[in-house]
């Protein structure tokens, strides 16, 4: 590494990692020396999103790896921190040389033992309700006072229902008030 610097180090590895995955959207540049790779998609219980950073030193010393993004809000911050620890041992093997493709494969090859779900009470309440589908949700009650149930329980029959022409006379009543249809 005498021979060349850590900025030489650091171009030709950029270089690299950009020709190697120049058609893989899960990976961005998002710096000269910030990247990030997504494992997986949005909303799948396996994915997330892994940033490295380089320092003017590196890779004399370790890239540092962050989980803290909107992406990875599925996760739980022990989760976080185990993968966290992962990453760091792999990197401290792979010191003084172009760590980041390795630690982005190695990462892509075990994500799904290091990801553990965090559970969410709320989601599981909204998945039960989700599973069948033949039921119609519930519907809110009208709340009537208790001379409008006594006036509506007078009407019904013993089913619950309304009898048969119960309307009639409010029909019969505006037909009287409106006159013959045609007048002769």
């Amino acid at each position: 590494m005498a021979s060349q610097s850590c900025a030489d180090l650091q171009e030709e590895e950029r270089e690299v990692l950009q020709s190697i995955y120049e058609d893989d959207d899960a990976f961005k540049a998002l710096s000269e020396t910030s990247f990030s790779y997504r494992f997986g998609n949005a909303g799948e219980p396996k994915a997330c999103l892994l940033q490295v950073s380089w320092s003017d030193q590196y890779p004399s010393v370790l890239p540092t790896f962050s989980l803290d993004n909107f992406f990875n809000n599925h996760l739980s911050s022990e989760n976080k921190a185990e993968i966290l620890t992962s990453l760091q041992e792999q990197a401290e093997e792979l010191l003084d040389s172009a760590a980041t493709y390795s630690i982005i494969e190695w990462c892509r090859d075990n994500i799904e033992d290091l990801i553990i779900p965090e559970e969410r009470p709320v989601a599981v309440a909204q998945a039960s309700n989700t599973v069948t589908e033949d039921k119609e949700p519930k519907q809110k009650k009208e709340h009537l006072s208790k001379q409008a149930k006594r006036k509506l329980a007078d009407r019904l029959n013993n089913k619950g229902e309304l009898p048969r022409g119960w309307d009639w006379v409010d029909v019969v009543k505006h037909l009287s008030k409106t006159g013959p249809a045609n007048p002769t």
